[in-house]
């Protein structure tokens, strides 16, 4: 048997293995899901615009799905909706490696789409959709069309690798790999509670940004991140940050990417201290950080990220 019909019978038994489970997210197919539990379904929280959803399946029943619970910045959440009869596929015992194949599955108003490629690079790190950096992704050449985000990686035994969460720009994407994080994250979201990571409640502009402001009303330009917004009652506005304000520093680390912000709440203690520019003068300023895991009746992970990065 050659290699085509090979890859050929395992797409088929994937596509068996999927067809079920494999559903799609909103009434015009924004995204894709996963059943990963009965009454549950996992996809991406970038394909929600509020904390319902229809969700349609295989035999074309569409019901309304609600989050159960939601990590915003992992772009993650489960929703409760009726799998009555959906069998639930099994988790991948091991993580892909390079060169591996793996296929990809999605759905879409016309029926389930399974498409093939193989594993280009593993460790890879991304930006979710509010700017936090995710790390351990798996770097893969399947082909997905628009609406695939949120959808199952598979092994050639259809079982979920990981979840196709982000397209590069070259092309390739990216999937959050279905580890043993990964795992216990999503009972953690199908229980009921949704992940707060730490933030000061600041929304900011880039360095570039930042310099051409500064120079448009004749103030030094500086390589940092210009406070836009500021949390009501949040932590950078308990330590007196502004709108107005530029990071230049949390802790030792150098402000020069939004990311890098987040970086350093992760790895700071109790509290931070940044240093930021104020009109033309510079001084410290102690953040006390929260670090929050609630409800999903507090979270907010159905709504579109602000316009400018969110930086906690």
């Amino acid at each position: 048997m050659s290699v085509l019909q090979e890859l050929a019978i395992a797409t088929r038994t994937v596509a068996a293995a999927a067809e079920s489970a494999v559903v799609s997210i909103g009434t015009d197919g924004r995204g894709t899901g996963v059943v990963v539990a009965a009454g549950k379904v996992l996809t991406n929280a970038h394909n929600l615009r509020d904390r319902t959803t229809s969700v349609r399946f295989a035999d074309g029943r569409i019901a309304q799905g609600a989050i159960v619970g939601s990590d915003a910045d992992g772009d993650l959440v489960v929703l409760a909706v009726d799998t009555t009869g959906v069998p639930v596929p099994a988790w991948a015992s091991a993580t892909p490696e390079l060169g591996d194949f793996v296929f990809g599955a999605s759905r879409d108003n016309q029926g389930l789409v399974v498409t093939a490629g193989q594993v280009s690079a593993v460790a890879r790190s991304f930006a979710g959709p509010r700017g936090r950096r995710i790390r351990g992704g798996i770097e893969h050449t399947v082909p997905l069309r628009r609406g695939s985000s949120g959808g199952p990686l598979l092994t050639a035994a259809g079982e979920i690798a990981g979840i196709n969460t982000h397209r590069l720009d070259r092309g390739f994407y990216v999937a959050r790999p279905a580890d043993e994080a990964l795992r216990q994250l999503v009972d953690q979201l199908a229980s009921g509670q949704s992940v707060r990571r730490r933030q000061i409640g600041v929304v900011v502009a880039t360095p570039e940004v930042t310099r051409r402001l500064r120079r448009a009303v004749g103030l030094p330009e500086v390589d940092g991140l210009l406070v836009r917004d500021v949390v009501a009652d949040g932590p950078a506005a308990t330590a007196g940050i502004v709108i107005g304000d530029v990071l230049l520093r949390a802790g030792a680390t150098a402000l020069v990417k939004p990311e890098l912000l987040i970086d350093a709440l992760e790895s700071a203690g109790e509290t931070v201290v940044i240093h930021i520019a104020r009109g033309a003068e510079e001084l410290d300023v102690t953040v006390s950080l929260v670090e929050q895991t609630e409800t999903a009746s507090g979270d907010d992970a159905g709504h579109a990220p602000a316009a400018e990065p969110e930086a906690g």
